[in-house]
């Protein structure tokens, strides 16, 4: 017996799934975890590429981020507002993976979000902070400690969009009404 769904009920079916691994990302956040080893990136990128609505593919990664940082504090004002946009291009680079879902793509965005963090987020520290000299050499050492956490970001990333992404496409494998659509091809 095969069940019929619309395509608006699997729409339904895939955002819930999608938004499930999304609030299991927040909850990982609050957990202990190595510096910079977060599942925040990753559910940046995912959210990007499975949450249809433009909206709430935004929404999602600062509404976690917001809610983790209402247990973890909040921290300097204008370095979290750039830890939050980094987030958000995380989103948009995901953007790109949405309807070309390979294993290239996602490898290349996982590796540009975790880039892009990384010179974002510390470029905030240098120009925001007093750690260090507001110059080319104070820049370069700001850079420089960041290296460790880079790291930790890369390897949390990779972790989690393997965990996210790997757990959507087995989903949808073994689960009928995950799958996408198929699309009508023009010609």
């Amino acid at each position: 017996m095969k069940i019929e769904i619309s395509q608006k009920e699997n729409l339904i079916y895939r955002l819930l799934f999608a938004l499930a691994i999304i609030v299991v990302a927040a909850a990982l956040r609050i957990a202990p975890h190595p510096w910079n080893f977060t599942p925040i990136g990753a559910m940046a990128l995912f959210s990007g590429a499975l949450v249809g609505d433009r909206r709430l593919a935004f929404a999602f990664p600062l509404l976690t981020l917001f809610f983790g940082d209402l247990f973890l504090g909040f921290y300097k004002s204008g370095l979290m507002l750039v830890v939050y946009a980094s987030f958000l291009l995380s989103v948009l680079i995901g953007r790109w993976v949405e309807n070309h879902r390979s294993l290239a793509r996602i490898s290349g965005a996982t590796l540009l979000g975790s880039i892009q963090f990384f010179l974002i987020t510390n470029f905030g520290v240098w120009a925001l902070g007093s750690s260090y000299p507001h110059s080319l050499p104070g820049l370069t050492a700001c850079y420089a400690r960041g290296v460790p956490f880079f790291w930790n970001t890369l390897a949390g990333d990779t972790f989690y969009v393997t965990v996210f992404f790997g757990g959507f496409a087995l989903a949808e494998h073994f689960v009928p009404v995950l799958r996408e659509p198929a699309r009508a091809s023009i010609q």
